[in-house]
């Protein structure tokens, strides 16, 4: 299993709140409709930022986490080269997140506990 972990910074013309709720009550249900994306993934998931008092907690310039598993690294770039996903998801993020400040790694889970 492979997972997309993308650390997720919001277009500077929006409030945290304005981000945060286009991203929870617009992507997700997006993401969930467009069958020729979705097909692919196994899971996935938005952490979003909350307030936290933590000292140890740096959440930097980010403003959530999303997280999407595929069942290799082919039906992940499968998934990211989908007509439907260029045409509908992407034109989406567009409106809400600011892809050069946004950082993504793809890895294999290690389950610790």
């Amino acid at each position: 299993m492979i997972k997309i972990t993308i650390f997720v910074v919001r277009k500077a013309s929006l409030t945290f709140e304005e981000f945060d709720t286009y991203w929870r009550e617009k992507h997700a249900p997006l993401i969930k409709s467009v069958k020729d994306f979705s097909r692919h993934v196994r899971k996935y998931v938005q952490s979003h930022r909350a307030s936290s008092d933590v000292p140890f907690a740096q959440q930097g310039d980010y403003d959530g986490v999303a997280e999407l598993w595929f069942d290799s690294v082919e039906s992940l770039n499968t998934a990211f080269a989908e007509p439907k996903y260029m045409e509908l998801i992407r034109p989406d993020e567009l409106k809400f997140v600011d892809l050069d400040r946004c950082v993504s790694i793809v890895c294999e889970e290690f389950q610790v506990i």
